[in-house]
């Protein structure tokens, strides 16, 4: 049977000579992997750069609620990527983004707010103006309340240490070593509420520093999250 979805490409990989096996975040089926033939071939009717990491597309795919690859009937990009393909910061944000999500998420089932804070937080980045260089903070955060371990909002002067395995601040030190200490403490709590056009005073160093215990706390409440990477890379062109 033929479903119209929306979704967001997760990662493509070869397949063959001229196709490819995409993982699409759908709207309506959650996590799926489709074959697409001949997509590599020079006169293509679908040029495979469509499937970018993070791009939206308009799908209208064929669905058997079995494991295994689907396919896709039509597919088109929408609304296309027209700034984040051509900036270097973006491009790297997205990549970042990518990795924790293809970790994150493994659900082959429908998560309509799940989809709609993607999809919607994609569309905020591809704005032209300038994307606030916490961005990537205010998402992780955001998306951890959406997948069920939202840090606890109980942040004051004296409970100022944020316990990564409790999810909560607290007091005092715990006896473990997954912690985020005073003052940076204070610059995770600013991200609990934040909006993507937050500019702060957060250095360079402190962002990296935040970033890390950020992806500690994905690392201890998603089971089998595994190890990031990409970061590296956005450490590199953010240095500031």
């Amino acid at each position: 049977m033929l479903h119209k979805t929306r979704g967001v490409v997760f990662n493509a990989t070869d397949y063959g000579e001229a196709s490819l096996v995409v993982k699409i975040y759908t709207e309506l089926f959650g996590i799926q992997s489709y074959l697409i033939n001949g997509v590599r071939k020079k006169h293509a009717r679908v040029h495979s750069n469509i499937f970018q990491p993070l791009t939206p597309l308009d799908l209208v795919v064929y669905h058997k609620d079995r494991p295994g690859l689907q396919r896709i009937s039509e597919i088109s990009p929408s609304p296309p990527l027209n700034h984040i393909p051509f900036d270097v910061v973006k491009t790297s944000i997205v990549f970042f983004l990518d990795e924790v999500l293809l970790k994150a998420i493994r659900e082959e089932e429908s998560n309509p707010g799940l989809f709609e804070f993607i999809f919607n937080s994609i569309q905020y980045l591809d704005n032209p103006e300038k994307t606030g260089k916490e961005f990537h903070l205010i998402f992780l955060v955001r998306l951890s309340r959406l997948l069920g371990f939202s840090p606890t909002n109980n942040f004051n002067d004296k409970w100022n240490i944020f316990n990564l395995k409790d999810g909560s601040f607290q007091e005092s030190f715990p006896n473990h070593p997954h912690f985020i200490p005073p003052p940076l403490s204070r610059s995770f709590f600013e991200m609990l509420n934040a909006e993507y056009s937050l500019s702060t005073k957060i250095s360079g160093a402190d962002r990296r520093l935040l970033i890390n215990y950020i992806i500690e706390y994905f690392e201890l409440h998603v089971a089998g999250f595994g190890n990031i990477k990409s970061h590296k890379v956005l450490e590199q062109v953010w240095e500031d």
